[in-house]
């Protein structure tokens, strides 16, 4: 048996619940992994509301939160042979899983080895938000000089989009509330602030004939308020509102493959991104950390971690 953290139904913080479970069995193509640590992603609580039931909503209650697992691996299913007991290992937990929990089943499709050098904290961080980054840079398809614009800098996705941005020679254009402002001018981010205001102005004064590439994090109004200021409406994206195809935007590609899990946590254990976890918190405080990403206030990502 394993204790997990979820929901008895559809709904917001009243639904939660702490449950114990049967280990999950790994079927064709999985592996059981015993957590090290789990990220907390926005995602969890959308997919808690029932706004993307067509995921989740055919499956039985109580559902595990959480999308984002890092640990080891206890057992491998049929047909297995590229993992192997005691590997250490990050990937999708996906509906029906979940990475809030002591153990829980990952597709080997959508998992890779973690590096040696990586904590599993850092690993955890990757299959959502780390893999977003990488998707919405990719998607952007801008060369070297180019000025990108990142809405809604401060957060986890934020954060690793500006650094993977800079990495491949973009000069960076932030926004985020004030609390998020000297983290992202550590990383060189030119920043704008939502406190101040016009906020499209503010860009327009580091930035004139505007950017070459939005990166929208935020969606809704936050999103429309700034899609004036690329030249070309198709170098803007969104990773969070499908809305931007009436702007002539994009919604971004998700490729939720090894192939990204392995690009991120080696340019992690290179140096050249930080997913800045700011705290950990064991299982038994799952639903503080997410009332704080719910809160939309937190800077960076936040992880729950196991026991060794």
């Amino acid at each position: 048996m394993s204790r997990a953290f979820g929901y008895h139904a559809f709904g917001g913080p009243e639904t939660h619940t702490y449950f114990d479970r049967p280990d999950p069995r790994p079927q064709e193509g999985e592996v059981l992994v015993r957590l090290r640590a789990a990220g907390v992603a926005r995602l969890d609580s959308v997919l808690r509301s029932g706004a993307m039931s067509a995921m989740n909503g055919h499956l039985p209650f109580p559902h595990v939160m959480g999308m984002e697992a890092a640990g080891d691996v206890l057992a491998v299913g049929p047909g297995v042979t590229d993992l192997e007991v005691g590997d250490a290992v990050f990937g999708f937990a996906f509906s029906g899983s979940g990475s809030y929990a002591e153990t829980t089943v990952l597709p080997t499709a959508n998992t890779a080895r973690k590096p040696e050098q990586l904590p599993y904290e850092w690993a955890a961080a990757i299959p959502v938000s780390g893999t977003t980054a990488l998707d919405v840079i990719d998607g952007l398809g801008l060369p070297a000089g180019a000025t990108v614009l990142v809405n809604g800098v401060g957060g986890s996705t934020g954060l690793v989009t500006a650094q993977l941005a800079q990495s491949r020679g973009f000069k960076v254009i932030g926004t985020g509330s004030d609390g998020k402002r000297a983290v992202a001018e550590s990383l060189g981010v030119t920043f704008v602030s939502y406190t101040a205001g016009d906020v499209a102005g503010q860009v327009r004064s580091w930035a004139p004939d505007g950017v070459d590439g939005v990166v929208d994090l935020v969606g809704g109004d936050s999103m429309r308020s700034v899609a004036g200021l690329v030249k070309d409406p198709r170098h803007l994206i969104s990773a969070v509102d499908a809305a931007v195809a009436d702007l002539g935007g994009q919604f971004v590609a998700r490729r939720l493959d090894r192939t990204g899990l392995e690009t991120v946590a080696a340019l992690m254990a290179a140096g050249t991104l930080d997913p800045h976890i700011t705290r950990a918190y064991p299982l038994d405080q799952a639903a503080d950390a997410v009332a704080a990403v719910d809160s939309g206030h937190t800077t960076g990502k936040l992880v729950i971690t196991f026991p060794a």
